[in-house]
């Protein structure tokens, strides 16, 4: 008889980006009428049909302008909402000011494919109707998990945390960030307000990372130096340097890194 080791599953999750960065869901149409709507988090509950309509309504007349100069995010403190256009639909997304906007356009994406063929099965009136349905949200549940969910092994990233804690104590670096490959953040050295501010920088790298540009240095707006890899389509690494470090210098810290998370994942 052959007894399977279930040891290790405990420490494997879906690691699901929604649950605490995406705080709302809206969709509406091009009259600002608000169709659909889901809260993912208690943190902006938005539930009564009235305030939702309110919203829009105001929301509307200040996002045409944005969106006819291609601008789809306002930025609320620590919260933005993002706003895609697909078709004759709006898609808005009220979420932490540090989530990944190209993610969100893949997921506004998927979800504008479900929504028409939901409203054209069920012949839903899009000039006024509300749409209340629990089949539907369980849907719009799966289909956002199964976007940005992939697998980790909690051990080995622990270990790979614990790594960047000892490394980022060399004064040369001055920052770093692990993030998934899905463009959450799970590790960084900065407090919220910096990485806030980061978070554009963190949005180009994941982006033309997943162009298959796994490799990247640059210099940031701030006189930084940015040394970046992609690691074994899981993780994303950025480490932060004064722009008078020398190349050689950030190339060894950032190879010490690499090397490290590959070789605890090959465990």
């Amino acid at each position: 008889m052959i007894i399977e080791d279930k040891t290790k599953a405990r420490f494997k999750i879906k690691r699901s980006v929604f649950k605490k960065n995406i705080h709302n869901l809206f969709i509406f149409n091009k009259s600002g009428i608000c169709l659909y709507s889901r809260n993912f988090t208690t943190s902006y509950d938005i539930g009564r049909k009235q305030l939702i309509s309110s919203f829009f309504t105001a929301l509307m007349s200040f996002t045409r302008e944005l969106l006819k100069n291609e601008v789809k995010t306002i930025e609320m403190a620590d919260i933005k909402l993002v706003v895609f256009e697909k078709n004759t639909f709006y898609y808005g997304f009220l979420t932490e000011a540090t989530e990944n906007i190209n993610f969100l356009d893949e997921i506004a994406s998927k979800i504008n494919y479900k929504f028409i063929n939901y409203i054209s099965k069920n012949n839903i009136d899009i000039n006024m109707e509300y749409i209340h349905d629990e089949e539907f949200d369980l849907e719009i549940d799966d289909l956002i998990k199964d976007t940005l969910s992939t697998e980790f092994d909690l051990r080995k990233e622990q270990k790979i945390i614990e790594f960047l804690n000892e490394i980022s104590l060399n004064t040369e670096i001055k920052g770093i960030i692990l993030l998934t490959d899905k463009g959450r953040v799970i590790y960084t050295t900065f407090n919220k307000i910096d990485l806030r501010n980061f978070s554009k920088e963190v949005d180009f790298r994941v982006k033309i990372c997943n162009n298959s540009i796994l490799k990247l240095f640059y210099t940031s707006k701030s006189n930084e130096l940015i040394f970046s890899d992609y690691i074994e389509d899981l993780y994303f690494v950025i480490l932060i340097f004064d722009t008078r470090t020398k190349f050689g210098v950030a190339e060894y810290y950032l190879q010490k890194v690499v090397n490290f998370t590959k070789k605890t994942l090959s465990y």
